[in-house]
């Protein structure tokens, strides 16, 4: 019995391994070995060279790390509260469907959604001017973009935390409130810093997409915003320099894991380690 589970779990993570090989290092290696092969110039590091001198570059760099930053914040505002309450209802599991359920729609189909709320024509619009406000630019604005990344991010946000707010012993919290603590004080001394496991899952599972979103840039902030991932759509279907936007990619992917190690807690890390 142990010998033909032994040999299921080692098909299993031959697959599983050949799976990774295939999709995940194969592609990466190849976007490498892109960045550094230069139209007519061979193999060179004059793309990261003219990435890293070129102030249009660093500056579409910032912008990406300061609107994942943002869109990470807003996101995390409104889950960590709206994770609290989901803890603390009768039907919880069916209010988490809720939650969960936008991720089911396809991402372009939401996106028009909120085209057409938040268009000149749109309903938000048409309720502003019945209330005498008249119509306003609320599309193609940093503002719509902030708002729409961060209602299709949100549920990614939720999940870890509400399940890190269940990890939680109650009886910790009821101490701390028998020992004298106000619910702020438990808050922030006890359920915070024993939360903060699925805090910064969400965060991970939230900055990390948000510094390469491309399409709502392009379709709610009507070219405003403007990204590293809207740099490499330009780069493979317009300009065709399929070189240098394999290097954005790579810098990308770079600054991803940067993001993980930060992120990571290392105190799993540590006992996974010793056991």
């Amino acid at each position: 019995m142990n010998k033909t589970k032994k040999r299921f779990t080692e098909a299993y993570l031959g697959i599983y391994g050949l799976w990774l090989l295939a999709f995940v290092v194969a592609p990466l290696l190849l976007l490498l070995i892109q960045s550094l092969n230069v139209p007519g110039k061979g193999f060179s590091l004059e793309n990261y060279r003219d990435f890293f001198t070129s102030g249009p570059y660093l500056a579409m760099t910032v912008n990406s790390i300061w609107y994942a930053f943002l869109i990470t914040v807003i996101t995390l505002a409104i889950s960590y509260p709206l994770a609290i309450c989901l803890t603390k209802l009768k039907h919880r599991q069916f209010w988490l469907l809720l939650v969960i359920l936008p991720t089911w729609i396809n991402l372009l189909l939401k996106t028009y959604a909120f085209i057409g709320l938040l268009g000149k024509g749109g309903l938000l619009n048409q309720a502003l001017s019945s209330m005498g406000f008249g119509h306003s630019q609320l599309l193609f604005t940093n503002g719509a973009f902030l708002l729409v990344a961060a209602y299709i991010e949100l549920p990614f946000m939720v999940l870890p935390i509400y399940n890190a707010l269940l990890d939680i012993d109650p009886l910790l919290p009821a101490a701390s409130r028998d020992l004298g603590a106000s619910s702020f004080d438990t808050l922030k001394k006890v359920i915070w810093p024993l939360s903060m496991p699925g805090v910064k899952t969400g965060v991970q599972t939230v900055f990390i997409p948000s510094l390469s979103l491309f399409m709502i840039t392009r379709l709610i902030g009507g070219n405003k915003v403007i990204t590293l991932g809207t740099a490499i759509e330009e780069h493979f279907l317009v300009t065709q320099n399929w070189s240098f936007g394999s290097t954005i990619g790579v810098v990308l992917i770079i600054a991803m894991a940067l993001t993980m190690a930060l992120t990571t807690d290392k105190k799993k890390t540590r006992k996974r380690g010793r056991k």
